[in-house]
C-alpha cells in the first residue's frame, strides 16, 4: 500500500498546474459528461442528467464568483462577459431541468468546449 504523500505526489504529476489548464480540464470534463448523456439519452436515468447539470452549474458558479471578486486580475469587460455567460448558463440549465430534451444539452456542451479551447490557447 502506498503512503499518502506518495499518492499525493502521483496525483500532482497528473493534475494540471496551470490555472488555465485546470479550468479547461474541468470544463472539458463537464462537456464530456453532458455529451455522453446526449449520446445515450434514452438509456440515461434522470439522476445522471441532474448530477451532470449540477456539476456544470457548480463550475460556472465558481467562475462567476471569482470574476466578481475585487482581486480578479481580468479586465473589466472580460469579467462582465464571464458573469453574463454564467447567468445564461444558469437560466439554460433551469430550462433543461424543466423540460429535458437531448438537443438542449448542445448549448452547454459547445460553450464549455469553446471556453476550454480559448483557455488552452498559448500566447
Amino acid at each position: 500500500m502506498s503512503r499518502p504523500h506518495e499518492a499525493y505526489a502521483s496525483a500532482a504529476k497528473i493534475a494540471p498546474t496551470d490555472p488555465r489548464e485546470l479550468e479547461a480540464s474541468v470544463l472539458l470534463k463537464a462537456a464530456s459528461q453532458l455529451q455522453q448523456i446526449r449520446d445515450n439519452w434514452e438509456g440515461t436515468p434522470g439522476k445522471v442528467l441532474y448530477d451532470a447539470l449540477v456539476y456544470n452549474r457548480k463550475l460556472w458558479t465558481i467562475f462567476a464568483t471569482s470574476v466578481t471578486e475585487e482581486e480578479s486580475q481580468l479586465p473589466r469587460e472580460t469579467r462582465q462577459n464571464i458573469a453574463n455567460l454564467a447567468l445564461f448558463i444558469f437560466k439554460h440549465t433551469l430550462a433543461i431541468q424543466t423540460e429535458p430534451v437531448p438537443e438542449s444539452l448542445d448549448t452547454l456542451i459547445n460553450i464549455n468546449r469553446q471556453i476550454a479551447a480559448g483557455l488552452l490557447q498559448k500566447g
